[in-house]
C-alpha cells in the first residue's frame, strides 16, 4: 500500500540555546546497519517531537556518514571494531590490538560524555558497553543526575546465552544499579527479552514495552537512478549490511536460475559489508538472468522497500520494522549463527502470521540448498497478506511511545536537574 509519511520533513529549525536538553545515544557496534539505523530512527524522531534539543550518536561505524539526520542530531564516531564469524570482536582499520583500541574508545567515549554533559542518555543493547567500555561514563553520569535508559530491541538471542554474557560482563548489576529505563522496541505480547534472567525484581518495575520503531519514506533529495526493474511490481532482496548474507542471495539467485518463469523479478541490494570475492560472483551470475539486477549499497533503502510488492530478507531488527512499517509481503530467511536473534523473531511472527519463515538448510547442518524450495517461496509471495491483516494492536507505536517516556525530561525548554555533590568537578 501507498506510504505518505515523509522522514525529516524540511521544517523552519527551532532556535538554538545552549541551556536546553541534550540526549547522548551510544551504539557500540560497528558490524552491519542494524545498531546505527535503530539510532538514528530515534534520534529522528526526538527532534521532531522535541525540535530544541540536541542529540549525539557516538558509535564506531564506518557508514555514520552516509545516513541523513535531522536538524540537533550530529554523530562522534569511535574507532571501529569488527564482530568476525565466531561472534569475537577484532579491531577494524587501526594497528592496534584490541584492547588498546577498547582504551581508546573508553576514554573517547568519556570526553564525549564530560563535555557534552547530556541530560538523558540512551544505550543501545549492551549495558556495559563493548568489554565495559561505557562503565566510567556511567559512573560520571549517574552522579551528574543524568536519566539513563538501555534501549534493547525485541530479540537479544536464546534466555541462556544472554544470561551468560550478562553474568560475565557485569551487565546484570548495572541494570540493577544504574540504569534509570529498560526500553524494550518489541511489544511483551511477541516476546521477553529479559525472561529468565536472575533476580527480576531488582529491574522489573524499570522494563517499558514500547512496540516497534515505525518507519518513514525518506525525505526528497536529488533522485537516485534505480535499476529498469524497479518501475513496475518486483521483489526485494535484502540481507541488510549484507556481512553475512551470501547465502540467502545464493538461495534467491540458484531459484530463477531452475525456474526462469518465476512471476516477479527482483532486485538483489547487496550491503557495504558483503565481500568482494561473493559481489563479484554473484553479479556475473545476475547478469546472465534477465528478471534479475542488483545494487550495492543504498543508504535510503526505505525508499526501495516502499516501491517494492514484496520482500525477502534475513530478519534482522530494523528490516523486521520496515516490513512492519511499508506492510510488505514478506519471506524471512532467518541466520542461526552466531545468535539466534534473527530465527527466535521468525518464528514468533511467522506464528502470528505477520511474515513467512524458511530455514536456510546449510545453517541446519545440510549439505545443499534445493533451488526449487525457494522458487515455490518466490511463487507464493506475491499473493500473501501483508502483515496488517494480521491485526495487531500497538504493533508500531515504538517511536511515539519512547518521546512520551521522556516528555518529563525533554519537553522543558531548559535544562534542570539535581546534580549530586561535586558532580560539576568530575
Amino acid at each position: 500500500m501507498p506510504f505518505s509519511v515523509i522522514d525529516l520533513p524540511n521544517t523552519e529549525r527551532a532556535p538554538r540555546s545552549p541551556h536546553a536538553p541534550r540526549v547522548l545515544i551510544y551504539s557500540h557496534d560497528t558490524f552491519g546497519l542494524g545498531h546505527i539505523r535503530r539510532c538514528r530512527a530515534i534520534a529522528n524522531s526526538l527532534v521532531a517531537s522535541f525540535p530544541h534539543i540536541s542529540v549525539i550518536i557516538v558509535s564506531g561505524s564506518s557508514v555514520i556518514s552516509s545516513f541523513q539526520f535531522g536538524d540537533g542530531v550530529d554523530y562522534v564516531r569511535i574507532p571501529g571494531v569488527e564482530k568476525q564469524s565466531d561472534g569475537r570482536y577484532g579491531t577494524h582499520h587501526l594497528n592496534i590490538d584490541l584492547a588498546d583500541t577498547i582504551r581508546l574508545r573508553t576514554d573517547l567515549i568519556k570526553q564525549v560524555v564530560l563535555s557534552f554533559d547530556p541530560d538523558v542518555v540512551i544505550v543501545d543493547k549492551e549495558p556495559v558497553g563493548l568489554r565495559g567500555e561505557l562503565l566510567p561514563s556511567l559512573d560520571i553520569l549517574r552522579r551528574r543526575g543524568s536519566r539513563i535508559v538501555l534501549g534493547l530491541r525485541d530479540v537479544l538471542d536464546e534466555p541462556a546465552k544472554i544470561l551468560a554474557e550478562w553474568s560475565q560482563s557485569g551487565a546484570l548489576q548495572a541494570l540493577a544499579d544504574l540504569y534509570d529505563d529498560i526500553f524494550v522496541y518489541g511489544l511483551e505480547s511477541i516476546y521477553q527479552p529479559l525472561q529468565g534472567l536472575p533476580e527480576q525484581h531488582r529491574f522489573a518495575d524499570k522494563i517499558r514495552y514500547t512496540g516497534y520503531l515505525k518507519r518513514a519514506v525518506p525525505s526528497p533529495m536529488p533522485p537516485n537512478r534505480h535499476p529498469r526493474i524497479t518501475k513496475g511490481p518486483f521483489i526485494l532482496v535484502t540481507p541488510g549490511g549484507g556481512g553475512d548474507g551470501a547465502g540467502v542471495i545464493d538461495w534467491v539467485i540458484s531459484a530463477y536460475e531452475a525456474d526462469p518463469d518465476i512471476e516477479l523479478p527482483a532486485l538483489i541490494v547487496f550491503g557495504p559489508f558483503m565481500s568482494r570475492e561473493s559481489r563479484k560472483e554473484f553479479t556475473e551470475r545476475i547478469a546472465a538472468l534477465p528478471k534479475l539486477e542488483s545494487l550495492g549499497f543504498e543508504p535510503r533503502l526505505e525508499l526501495l522497500m516502499n516501491r517494492a510488492h514484496c520482500v525477502v530478507a534475513m530478519g534482522g531488527y530494523n528490516t523486521f520494522c520496515e516490513i512492519l512499517s511499508f506492510d510488505k509481503p514478506a519471506l524471512i530467511v532467518p541466520r542461526v549463527k552466531p545468535r539466534l536473534e534473527q530465527a527466535i523473531r521468525a518464528e514468533r511472527a511467522d506464528h502470528l502470521r505477520l511474515i513467512d519463515m524458511l530455514h536456510d538448510p546449510l545453517q541446519n547442518g545440510a549439505s545443499v540448498r534445493d533451488p526449487l524450495v525457494m522458487a515455490a517461496a518466490l511463487r507464493a509471495l506475491p499473493k500473501r497478506m501483508p502483515p496488517s491483516q494480521a491485526f495487531v494492536p500497538t504493533l508500531l507505536d515504538g517511536l511515539p511511545a519512547i518521546s512520551r517516556a521522556l516528555a518529563d525530561s525533554l519537553s522543558m525548554p531548559v535544562r534542570f536537574r539535581e546534580l549530586a555533590p561535586n558532580a560539576a568537578a568530575i
